[in-house]
């Protein structure tokens, strides 16, 4: 039975472009769409494109339930990113007071593990308890996966090819231990690691680690990915910034990746001579 009796969905929104094309995608299945967004995060031009915005803090899952069953809500996505170094911020805990849910995750759950995985499993089991439930947040934006196979007209060499052999294994066992979910690779070496700083700050790194350029960027899912939350996601800016570092490629994981604004996302590539090649286990 479907959880949006109502024609309606929740949107729990964070930072980025990807609220923006849930929300679209959405609308064009003909649902409401009543919107949370992280205060502090969330673009506020997202109001224009959902049927109700609200704002709520980061911490306060309490608000975010509240303000969705406000309206009928039930079955919900959430997406965006969220910038996590805020947290470690001197006023953090000026800026991020939980509410009771949150205080309940935090220092319940949480107690011993603030990984990602488990984060937002504990979220997403509080929300439960509110009877928000969270679904797939790719299931109105099947076009955005990545396919498996060369996805530009630009070919990867022989040496990249070998160095996206290398380094899926790599990235595989990072995601077993939920450290990040990419990694730079050239030579058959790995010249970094994703881990809280996300995949745009390590793509600057990577390029200041190897002026050269001509390095690979792989970006996978975790091997139980869960398309509840945290679907590895690129788009122009990952393109554009691989392109200012010296990338020449990116491995993204089929079926498992969005990108965002996909045919221009593809085009600029091309344009960059960036190869995209989807992968598969």
């Amino acid at each position: 039975m479907s959880t949006n009796q109502n024609n309606t969905i929740g949107l729990i929104a964070g930072q980025g472009r990807l609220p923006f094309l849930v929300a679209q995608g959405a609308k064009a299945a003909g649902l409401k769409v009543i919107c949370v967004g992280f205060a502090g995060q969330v673009d506020p031009e997202l109001a224009n494109y959902v049927d109700k915005f609200y704002t709520a803090g980061l911490a306060r899952p309490g608000a975010w339930i509240r303000k969705l069953k406000k309206h009928n809500c039930r079955e919900t996505i959430m997406v965006g990113r969220v910038a996590k170094k805020k947290m470690y911020t001197p006023f953090r805990l000026i800026q991020y007071i939980p509410d009771w849910r949150g205080i309940r995750v935090l220092y319940s759950r949480l107690k011993h593990d603030k990984r990602n995985d488990s984060v937002l499993s504990a979220i997403a089991d509080e929300l439960a308890t509110g009877d928000i439930i969270l679904v797939d947040s790719t299931k109105h934006i099947k076009d955005s996966m990545a396919t498996a196979g060369l996805l530009t007209k630009t070919q990867p060499s022989e040496s990249i090819t070998k160095d996206i052999t290398f380094g899926w294994s790599i990235v595989k066992q990072m995601g077993n231990l939920d450290i990040g979910q990419a990694i730079a690779v050239k030579d058959l070496d790995v010249i970094a690691v994703e881990a809280i700083e996300g995949t745009d700050k390590m793509i600057e790194r990577a390029g200041s680690l190897c002026p050269s350029g001509k390095w690979t960027l792989i970006k996978t899912g975790k091997p139980d990915q869960d398309m509840r939350f945290d679907v590895p996601t690129i788009g122009t800016w990952t393109i554009e910034n691989l392109k200012k570092n010296g990338a020449k490629c990116l491995a993204i994981e089929a079926e498992k990746t969005i990108i965002v604004d996909k045919d221009q996302t593809l085009a600029l590539a091309d344009k960059y001579k960036i190869a995209i090649v989807g992968c598969e286990d």
